[in-house]
């Protein structure tokens, strides 16, 4: 195993962690403030993808992609919130769950129904492609270096939306006390909204810059969404902090454990059954984090008892 290998390994994790980040985020920012479980914020990635990859061929424009995934995750979470989710704030957690699920089957079979069953694709512009050049040698794909970058500049600038605006104190208060912050004269229910819409449009914008590297087909936000609900209750729920450090976590993790194990296991076995069986355990590897994290610090790094 070389070390150039090693490196690019872990640019890997780190693009994973990065996109994961922008799906947790948006997950903990709803579940912390409003205490609500959310099923279908990965129907929301989904709608992110879809239409950065239907505007993109129709215009041929990766940054109006962007933008139209941001606009439509918002759009489709604030029309959502609005209609099917404020009522379910003072109904128990498996109200919520059904009422989720059912909306995961209805974004599944509208968007079916809107652009068929085959997946659609999204190149990456011709600025973003190729590769540069790293310290050691290391060739690695622009774009993935594009995605690392804009994760962490979201990353920072949702810590200062959350830290230092008033919106920000507003989210922090509706996390702490609800009541109060609305007999102080806030309105709650626009509140809500709009941390609803922040986190569809955060989790819009994750499925359209992914949605550059792998297809976009209905069903793509399940599989994420799992691994957000992990990121989350690694780093602890309504922490900030916590989703980004637990996404690197799970991303550096599951990324590196698929490329070391194998290699662990073929050292004494076969190379077949060493990938085999590695694999195996690579999948495993996020939830024994998990489970370890969970032994010792029972509310998450960052969450509070």
């Amino acid at each position: 195993m070389s070390l150039v290998l090693l490196i690019e390994q872990v640019l890997n994790g780190l693009q994973s962690g990065v996109m994961l980040f922008l799906m947790a985020a948006g997950l903990t920012l709803v579940f912390g403030v409003m205490g609500l479980i959310n099923l279908a914020h990965g129907s929301l990635y989904m709608v992110g993808a879809f239409a950065a990859a239907a505007t993109a061929a129709a215009t041929g424009s990766f940054l109006l992609a962007l933008i139209a995934s941001l606009a439509a995750a918002a759009a489709a979470g604030a029309v959502i919130e609005l209609a099917v989710i404020r009522r379910l704030y003072n109904r128990d957690h498996l109200d919520q769950v059904l009422a989720t699920f059912a909306l995961i089957l209805i974004f599944s079979e509208g968007t079916r129904w809107l652009f068929g069953s085959f997946p659609l694709f999204l190149d990456v512009p011709s600025y973003l492609s190729g590769a540069v050049t790293l310290p050691f040698g290391i060739q690695y794909p622009l774009y993935r270096l594009t995605i690392i970058g804009v994760g962490l500049a979201v990353a920072v600038a949702l810590f200062l939306l959350v830290s230092r605006t008033r919106l920000g104190i507003r989210i922090r208060a509706g996390e702490s006390d609800r009541e109060m912050i609305a007999a102080l004269g806030v309105d709650i229910s626009r509140l809500y909204t709009v941390v609803f819409a922040l986190g569809a449009a955060l989790a819009g914008l994750a499925g359209a810059m992914v949605g550059a590297i792998q297809s976009v087909q209905v069903g793509m936000g399940e599989p994420v969404l799992i691994l957000a609900f992990v990121v989350i209750v690694i780093g602890g729920i309504g922490s900030i902090k916590g989703a980004l450090v637990g996404s690197l976590l799970v991303g550096l993790t599951d990324t590196l454990g698929g490329f070391l194990l194998p290699q662990a296991f073929g050292l004494f076995m076969d190379a077949s059954s060493a990938t085999s069986i590695g694999s195996a355990l690579a999948s495993m590897l996020i939830y024994i984090l998990m489970a370890g994290v969970l032994i010792f610090r029972p509310s998450g790094l960052f969450g509070r008892a």
